[in-house]
């Protein structure tokens, strides 16, 4: 069978025709040190603080220190895999998380990543983790009060919606029993309040540098009680990197402003 040279022609016009139309620009930097979670990139001069950046293998990470000849990047992972002269790529977005609904009852990592083996999270919102807490001004007075179950508490040093409050005492003195009784004894309220969310109250739980032991049977105990379905669990535990432990209620934060607001 002959080939017409018209034939090779047209293929090679239209080839020279497509070509570049799927090319994608992305400034890039190289990786002049890592160690302790930090990595230190020269060449990423447009990157904006809070900015995720990605690592060889999908590795994340957020920009943190903007200095004149080099950007320093906390490491979302390990950085045994990173090395001196590795790409380091921008993503051109502020790091956030998925918020919602579909967060009720799920237990993520400091990126809102699920680490409990229940499948993905179909959010259809996502929220930028370090927002600038709202001023004195805007601020609606605590007008609407919290029943935390603990008679000694809701009686002398009551607590109100909007409000915080410092639980503070040596090792096992039971500070995290004070925060799982207020989160169990919220379910007679929230079956009370049927469909009505204004008068639901969801909680959010923040483990920061607790054993995955411990995380496992908090879990498993709002798992029994049902409080498993108004709560969202974050964990960054003693074994994830420092920069995840750093993020961890910055993101639990941005969560939960999404029922606040």
């Amino acid at each position: 069978m002959g080939i017409q040279a018209a034939e090779i022609s047209a293929i090679l016009k239209e080839q020279i025709k497509n070509f570049g139309k799927d090319a994608e620009v992305s400034e890039v930097g190289r990786v002049l040190s890592v160690g302790d979670g930090i990595a230190r990139v020269h060449g990423l001069d447009n990157v904006q603080a809070g900015e995720m950046v990605e690592f060889p293998g999908g590795i994340r990470g957020m920009a943190l220190n903007l200095e004149v000849d080099n950007v320093g990047i906390v490491i979302f992972g390990s950085d045994q895999d990173i090395k001196e002269g590795d790409v380091v790529k921008r993503t051109k977005s502020i790091v956030d998380v998925p918020a919602g609904n579909a967060l009720l009852g799920r237990v993520v990592d400091g990126l809102g990543n699920p680490i409990d083996g229940k499948g993905p999270i179909a959010a259809t919102e996502r929220r930028v983790a370090d927002v600038k807490a709202p001023g004195i001004i805007p601020r609606k007075s605590v007008h609407e009060p919290m029943a935390t179950g603990l008679k000694a508490v809701d009686a002398m040093i009551p607590v109100g919606r909007g409000q915080r409050e410092l639980i503070i005492g040596d090792r096992q003195t039971g500070k995290t029993a004070v925060a799982l009784d207020t989160i169990l004894n919220q379910k007679s309220y929230n079956d009370a309040a049927g469909d009505d969310e204004s008068k639901k109250l969801y909680c959010i739980y923040v483990a920061i540098g607790q054993k995955r032991s411990t995380v496992a049977q908090l879990v498993k105990k709002l798992e029994e009680t049902g409080a498993i379905d108004y709560t969202i669990v974050v964990a960054a535990t003693a074994s994830d990197p420092a920069p995840m432990q750093f993020l961890a209620p910055y993101s639990a934060t941005a969560m939960a402003e999404f029922f606040r607001d």
